[in-house]
């Protein structure tokens, strides 16, 4: 449970950290996007040495932080979609971890062995839990309680975008296994590297971007 203490810590550090860059929107957010590109990178090129490989998570990295660019700065639904998402998936993250630990069980993939279905099941649960967390921010920051985010069609978006999270979890882990590496880096203690911990935010940004413009959401 060591490791767990040292994940909460981390993640209490960075979500008000990456908020904080977020709210003040501007050059804040983008030198923070600049400086995940750089330690991404720098990541990237360290660590993986297969050529297609770099170029597909470098794709896949710089496609994200455009996307999460453009949600910050486009309409206030697409900012709280942002927020909603950076939850969602912290969420996903740990439920898949604290469940896992718990229950055990039966693995679900080779790629990934530490993946299981209580973890899956764990990370559906808390996924649906930021439902209510981000209807209660946007409660809180707008002072309207509207229940925007009740409805249910964001419940099925909370699985939709935890199942993302979880497939880019499990592709990353999935270029981690080709080159014979846990972590991608020490940056983040708990989690390993960036890409460690952005992961699974990377394709459920792609994914809210893509049905933010099919305008699917709000």
């Amino acid at each position: 449970m060591n490791n767990l203490k040292k994940r909460i810590l981390t993640s209490i550090i960075i979500f008000p950290l990456s908020i904080f860059f977020i709210l003040k929107g501007g050059n804040y957010i983008v030198s923070f996007l600049y400086a995940i590109l750089i330690l991404g990178n720098y990541e990237v090129f360290s660590v993986f040495k297969r050529k297609l490989t770099i170029i597909l998570i470098d794709v896949i990295l710089v496609i994200s932080l455009l996307a999460f660019l453009f949600l910050r700065n486009d309409t206030a639904s697409s900012f709280f979609l942002l927020i909603w998402i950076i939850i969602l998936t912290i969420f996903s993250d740990t439920g898949g971890y604290v469940f896992g630990k718990i229950f055990n069980g039966k693995k679900i993939s080779k790629i990934s062995p530490n993946k299981t279905i209580a973890g899956v099941v764990g990370s559906f649960t808390l996924s649906i839990l930021s439902v209510f967390v981000i209807d209660l921010i946007v409660e809180l920051m707008t002072g309207f309680d509207n229940n925007f985010f009740l409805k249910t069609k964001f419940f099925l978006l909370a699985i939709i975008f935890s199942v993302a999270a979880q497939l880019g979890d499990l592709t990353i882990s999935y270029f981690k296994r080709l080159e014979k590496i846990k972590d991608t880096g020490k940056l983040l203690p708990g989690h390993g590297g960036i890409f460690d911990r952005i992961d699974g935010l990377m394709f459920v940004v792609i994914l809210g971007y893509i049905l933010y413009t099919l305008k699917i959401f709000p």
